[in-house]
């Protein structure tokens, strides 16, 4: 018995919609930052759209300075702005990016590509304070012609914190939280810059000034990343495994070892579309790698894990978001005498770009938001860091509360106003007494932060 074509593309069609009701591939364009930024809406998308935003803003810092030890007198770099730390007033244009992305259409919709380049001022074009230029941030190829396996190849933002996964356009803050900024928002360098013999906690450095070699990591690395999003009625289930070379962007790795990245996330979704739709998600985040870096007794490898979980919620006017976040192995460790980086103390030594080789910390934060008007939002974000957790005498713990409140002008534009009450904890007793003297006083003077963004889509 014969069939004609129709009536077996129809039957074909009939057996692939049994076998995926109910369980489909989800091509959204939402807060699922996986999809959003790797993936174009298929048959919504041309072959070329250009996108972009620019974040103008203001931050002010009291300023005062090392109070006690061998830098006593000089800028306590916590004190001081990025990138350059050498202001504590300052106005800046923080970021300013444009991007092309698209799909291969009319040759395939099924590739999709994100182009992203920075020409704002800040730790990606002002590496370690010198001088800036632009730099390629994003550039990828997503393949999604295979079912729960879309592929991308480049450079993007790796699976991981909520933090460093969103997009960056939609934060709720002007300045990330501790455990963001210092555990996973990496800072390159040659090596550690306490590498003396005499003095492990604040070194000589041998006239030397160690400072990042390189661009901030962005969230971002070179590599090739296996992902998808699975929907079942108003639930996305969304996973991503990622290798990488774990040396920043814009450059090769720099050892033959290779950094491995897991994302996995359950989202009911509650309504609404783009990056602010209404859901509530949880997800869960690892990141296993190894750094080359220059110490006192190695030259070798040093393990560089982290880790996470977290939630987010949004519907109607309340948002809320926490996150717990891990680390061991190599960790920074801020500067000598907590002095801005290359300062130089009464006896002509440099302040360096310091690292816990071997150690632990962990971090935690919770955001609150309430939409007191249509155009008007109010937040607040309590986070702490605890930092250096293996070892006494570097034991830190950064504690801040940020107020802020958001006014939309319109749907792409929008002003931020935040002030962060910032502490320095030292919660132990260190062996040395002039040191720990030292650090404590220093840890006092850390200052409360002012700022003021706005923020324009195009």
């Amino acid at each position: 018995m014969k069939m004609s074509t129709s009536k077996l593309s129809l039957a074909a069609a009939g057996v692939v919609s049994a076998l995926t009701m109910g369980v489909q591939t989800q091509d959204v364009e939402a807060a699922n930052w996986l999809m959003l930024q790797g993936t174009e809406r298929t048959g919504q998308a041309g072959r070329a759209k250009i996108w972009g935003f620019i974040q103008p803003e203001a931050q002010y810092i009291e300023g005062t300075e090392v109070q006690a030890g061998r830098f006593a007198g000089n800028n306590f770099q916590p004190n001081t702005l990025g990138p350059d730390r050498k202001s504590r007033a300052t106005m800046n244009i923080r970021r300013a990016r444009i991007g092309i992305r698209g799909q291969g259409f009319p040759l395939d919709n099924k590739v999709n590509y994100f182009f992203l380049a920075e020409f704002g001022h800040n730790g990606i074009t002002v590496p370690g304070g010198g001088l800036g230029s632009a730099y390629l941030t994003d550039a990828s190829i997503t393949l999604n012609h295979i079912p729960y396996a879309r592929m991308r190849i480049g450079q993007f933002k790796t699976p991981g914190s909520e933090e460093g996964l969103q997009a960056i356009h939609v934060f709720d803050y002007i300045n990330f939280t501790n455990g963001t900024d210092q555990l996973l928002l990496e800072r390159f360098a040659d090596g550690d810059g306490s590498t003396t013999s005499d003095n492990p906690l604040q070194g000589t450095n041998a006239g030397a000034v160690n400072k990042p070699n390189g661009p901030v990591g962005a969230f971002r690395d070179i590599g090739a990343q296996l992902f998808d999003t699975i929907k079942v009625k108003n639930m996305e289930y969304t996973y991503a495994a990622m290798i990488g070379n774990g040396n920043g962007i814009n450059r090769q790795d720099n050892n033959n070892k290779k950094d491995f990245y897991g994302y996995a996330a359950a989202e009911m979704v509650f309504g609404g579309k783009g990056g602010r739709r209404d859901g509530a998600k949880v997800y869960a985040w690892m990141h296993k790698g190894k750094r080359t870096l220059i110490t006192e007794n190695n030259a070798g490898e040093h393990d560089r894990n982290r880790s996470g979980l977290g939630f987010t919620f949004r519907k109607g006017p309340y948002r809320a978001a926490g996150e717990y976040i891990m680390a061991s192995g190599l960790i920074r460790n801020g500067t000598d005498g907590g002095a801005q980086i290359g300062t130089s103390s009464v006896n002509g030594v440099q302040s360096s770009l310091n690292y816990l080789v071997d150690d632990k910390a962990n971090a935690y934060y919770l955001h609150l938001g309430y939409m007191v008007m249509p155009k008007l939002e109010l937040d607040f974000r309590y986070d702490v860091l605890n930092r250096g957790t293996d070892n006494n005498n570097a034991e830190r713990k950064f504690s801040t509360a940020t107020v802020g409140a958001q006014y939309f002008l319109n749907k792409k534009t929008r002003i931020l106003v935040n002030y962060e009450f910032r502490s320095l904890e030292v919660p132990n007793t260190i062996s040395h007494a002039g040191m720990n003297t030292a650090a404590n006083a220093n840890a006092d003077e850390l200052d409360n932060r002012a700022s003021i963004q706005m923020l324009a889509i195009f």
